[in-house]
């Protein structure tokens, strides 16, 4: 290996990252990137990602002015990180569930 034109970091082969413009179908799409992604040692995650990819998804369709965002795909020496962010302003507030809805309170609370 040449060090002086190995200007890559090495995270680049364990990594995913791309901007889309989402629907309403975008997140199974997303959800078989996710699984090329992980290979064989991850592939175990495939459902709690696809589960967090989802629903970070869905919240940028359902929220998002334009419904732009970037998605990145860590893989983690002991794990799997999925983000999704989008260039709204402001911080993601977490809000108490309301007993009227069957819905979540939202995806701020994801942390694996």
């Amino acid at each position: 290996m040449n060090h002086v034109t190995d200007l890559y970091p090495a995270e680049l082969q364990t990594s995913y990252r791309m901007g889309f413009t989402v629907g309403e179908h975008s997140a199974g799409h997303m959800r078989r990137i996710l699984r090329m992604s992980l290979g064989r040692g991850l592939d175990h995650l495939a459902d709690a990602g696809g589960l967090a990819l989802t629903e970070l998804v869905a919240n940028v369709v359902r929220h998002v002015p334009g419904r732009r965002c970037t998605v990145l795909i860590l893989r983690e020496p002991h794990g799997l990180r999925v983000e999704v962010a989008d260039a709204v302003p402001g911080r993601c507030t977490r809000r108490p569930p309301r007993r009227s809805r069957r819905a979540g309170g939202g995806s701020c609370w994801w942390r694996g």
